[in-house]
């Protein structure tokens, strides 16, 4: 049993963040709320608008804004004319999902790829995009763009917390043309906690494995007064975690230090918002949010017989490994709702993004097995895959001397813009129009000033020696980007059929800041168009098909544009499929086929660890398959007084190469990948199969996810070697697995809930990336329990 018996200090920790968190909400519960004055035309306007756009279940229903979601609800899916998915705040909670990939297991079409074990810096594809550090996918948080520089360093290094949020919408397919500026693969928003109607809080704190706390609280109220309604919602979370690694120590690292591979994570958030009495329904709505990361998470991973026989050891090389982060989120939001045929919202919005990940880079002065009486440099996965007769793994595992390089990859980022996005309703004979049109102007910088750090290793694994470098001697430069988009969509109603064409259009100027090497710096503009058509058919209440075209598009990054000529990614995607649903929501089908054409696929910064590599357009990709989703209410269909639902959500994925990589970079996961060879890290087969029960007090679910082996590269070798025959513990493949989660939940009274689960339940050890650098695990069992108010 992995399960860890819980340490007084830890429970000491667990105990008073729960109590600060009942503090803080104690203090803010005595908020009065006054009596309500005679209904205005704008509130009329509310209430219809609050009916188009719930934010919750039950009392904690809010005035949600319509730029804050993609799709709105689960509900809402069903009228979209494209392949979109919603995971609601119910499912988040019962099923203690705070990783998002985990989450994502539910939606098909979607494919993760974990690295840390939590969802700390998730890897997602979309129908075959590259999923190196979600990059090809526009990630937003309630409408607004939250990746770090989405434009000039899409790598997403920070991605929002599914714990805390209300739902989290995916779309893929045409459907995504107002969300851009990556779409060749697709959209995932993550929605915050609403604002609540009326006086509500929210508190749910869990303990588990590993040491792992987590405290989640919210207070708010929304307060009628002579100017208006005014509303606000202050919000914390908290999670910590031992982490599930063992590092070796060594003569000058104890075992005290050892086991601590996990991270502290504290998040919190205010909210406020107001509605004028006025004839025309107005709303306001500020947010300011933040997120703090301290992270002993490591690039590193192991030999393969070491992986097999230890898969959770971390050698002693790691133990300085640190990732520190911070972010800070604000947004200002508009809308304005003249009549029922017009709504109009603007927002504006600032973010930071800080960070350094102080790791390991490479190793030196390892000595040489051809000639003991020389040195070499070694990169890390050519020294796990057995390189130089094993003296550099020696050196990693603390058993030979060396120096160890560690490199504090610091970077700042910043991103800031204003968007306003206009909706129209027109009515003529047998037609009707939605017409959605929109412009936003953003801007992002990333700047980036590393230092390399030297230490030096005796033959005992200890440190005698430590070299702090020269502040910017790993890397002095910037990239900035300024970007217009103009965006439109009509959604044409007539009798049976639904049309949306639609288009987007982005301006970009580039500028690309080395200090390093100042020749390669310089500006350059660039525009992009992009477009979609879909179609939609009722033919019955139960029965929908639906089809659509879309060209996408995912532009480089400054560097890349100006310093290595890469140009935009382009796709052209095509899908086809039906919905159904019986009269009684019994039975829920999605099935869709889908095929997308990628041309001058871009490989961001080549990430396969070393960072050494540039960012390059490789080549075609065509990506096809099947996505099919079922749910099934068993106990409707029976005529039981409790719940059985039971789902499925599948997927069939080819994707290949279309002609030779044109990637000869050893960084690269595209080297040597040849016509017709899988896409790295896109399983062919994938699902998730899953019940539920639920009785008036007490309920569980059960749930199982497979996922297919892939290849880690493009050359689609099962070998750690290059296709030049190096060493590389990069190449070869991933396991395949299927783990199995547990959740259960014992309702004390209607607002108290006792929460327990396992994940993993059958603790299955699998290898679930081969990058950065090298072999490297899914996260182990993990067992909880916890308690939920909702008052």
């Amino acid at each position: 049993m992995i399960l860890k018996i819980v340490r007084s200090r830890a429970m000491t920790k667990y105990l008073t963040s729960t109590g600060i968190v009942l503090v803080l909400i104690a203090n803010f519960a005595g908020a009065s709320e006054e009596e309500a004055d005679k209904s205005t035309p704008a509130e009329d306007a509310a209430e219809r608008y609050l009916q188009e756009n719930p934010g919750g279940d039950g009392e904690t229903k809010t005035y949600r804004m319509k730029t804050d979601t993609v799709i709105g609800s689960a509900q809402n899916v069903r009228s979209l004319a494209s392949s979109a998915d919603f995971i609601d705040a119910e499912t988040l909670r019962e099923l203690n999902l705070d990783d998002v990939n985990r989450a994502l297991r539910r939606v098909p079409g979607v494919y993760v790829r974990e690295e840390d074990g939590f969802g700390l810096l998730p890897n997602i594809s979309i129908r075959g995009v590259d999923s190196t550090r979600s990059s090809k996918i526009t990630m937003m948080e309630d409408g607004i763009l939250t990746a770090p520089a989405p434009y000039s360093a899409p790598s997403a290094y920070y991605a929002p917390t599914a714990g805390r949020m209300s739902g989290i919408e995916v779309l893929k397919g045409s459907s995504q043309i107002l969300y851009g500026p990556h779409i060749t693969g697709g959209v995932i928003n993550y929605l915050s906690t609403p604002i609540p109607q009326k006086a509500s809080g929210y508190l749910r704190t869990t303990y588990g494995t590993n040491n792992e706390v987590r405290v989640h609280a919210w207070y708010g109220d929304t307060i009628d007064t002579a100017s208006g309604r005014w509303g606000f919602l202050v919000e914390g979370y908290y999670r910590s975690t031992d982490g599930f690694h063992m590092i070796d120590t060594e003569p000058d690292f104890t075992s005290s230090l050892a086991d601590d591979t996990g991270f502290t994570k504290t998040e919190p958030m205010l909210k406020v918002s107001w509605e004028p009495k006025s004839q025309t329904y107005q709303r306001l709505e500020a947010k300011a949010g933040h997120s703090e990361l301290d992270a002993n998470i490591s690039y590193l991973g192991l030999e393969e017989n070491d992986f097999r026989n230890s898969p959770f050891r971390r050698y002693s090389s790691s133990r300085f490994d640190n990732l520190t982060s911070r972010q800070t989120r604000t947004y200002l939001k508009y809308l304005v709702v003249p009549d029922d045929d017009v709504e109009i919202e603007a927002a504006g919005y600032y973010n930071q993004f800080k960070r350094n990940w102080f790791k390991l880079n490479d190793i030196r002065d390892v000595e040489d097995a051809t000639d003991p009486n020389n040195t070499v440099n070694m990169d890390l996965s050519s020294a796990l895959a057995g390189a130089n007769g094993g003296n550099g793994l020696d050196v990693l595992r603390g058993d030979a001397a060396g120096t160890l390089r560690v490199r504090n990859n610091n970077r700042s980022y910043y991103m800031w813009g204003a968007q306003v996005l206009g909706t129209w309703r027109l009515h003529g004979e047998g037609v009707q129009h939605e017409v959605k049109a929109g412009v936003r102007y953003h801007e992002d910088r990333v700047r980036r000033f590393q230092t390399n750090e030297l230490f030096e290793q005796a033959s005992n694994g200890a440190i005698i020696d430590h070299d702090p470098g020269t502040p910017g001697d790993a890397g002095d430069r910037e990239q900035m980007t300024g970007a217009i988009a103009l965006y439109a969509q009509d959604r044409i109603t007539t009798g049976k059929w639904t049309v949306t064409p639609g288009i987007r259009f982005e301006s970009l100027d580039l500028e690309h800041i080395d200090n390093d090497a100042p020749a390669t710096s310089g500006t350059e503009s660039m525009s992009l168009v992009g477009g979609g058509l879909n179609a939609l058919y009722r033919d019955s209440p139960a029965w929908e098909f639906f089809g659509g075209v879309n060209r996408g598009f995912s532009p480089p990054s400054p560097r890349a544009a100006i310093k290595d000529d890469v140009t935009e990614e382009t796709s052209l995607g095509f899908e086809l499929g039906t919905l159904y649903h019986n009269s009684d929501d019994s039975i829920g089908l999605t099935a869709i086929v889908f095929y997308t054409q990628f041309d001058d696929l871009i490989v961001v910064d080549n990430i396969g660890g070393a960072g050494s590599g540039d960012t390059e357009n490789v080549g075609k990709v065509d990506s096809k398959g099947l996505e099919l989703k079922l749910d099934y209410r068993l106990d409707k269909k029976m005529g039981w007084n409790f719940v059985n639902h039971w789902w499925f959500a599948g997927t069939y994925t080819d994707a290949t190469l279309d002609g030779d990589s044109n990637s000869t970079d050893p960084e690269s996961i595209f080297a040597g990948g040849l016509d017709g060879n899988r896409v790295p890290y896109i399983p062919e087969f994938q699902f998730q199969i899953g019940t539920r029960f639920a009785w008036k007090r007490t309920g569980f679910s059960l749930t199982g996810t497979f996922v297919d082996s892939t290849y880690t590269t493009a050359s689609n070798t099962s070998s750690q070697t290059t296709p030049d025959g190096a060493p590389d513990a990069r190449f070869g493949q991933t396991d395949s697995y299927f783990v199995v989660d547990l959740a259960a939940w014992y309702r004390l009274k209607e607002n108290v809930t006792l929460l327990a689960g396992i994940q993993n339940l059958l603790d299955d050890e699998y290898l679930s990336s081969r990058h950065p650098h090298g072999p490297r695990a899914g996260k182990p069992l993990y067992a909880y329990f916890g308690l939920e108010f909702l008052f």
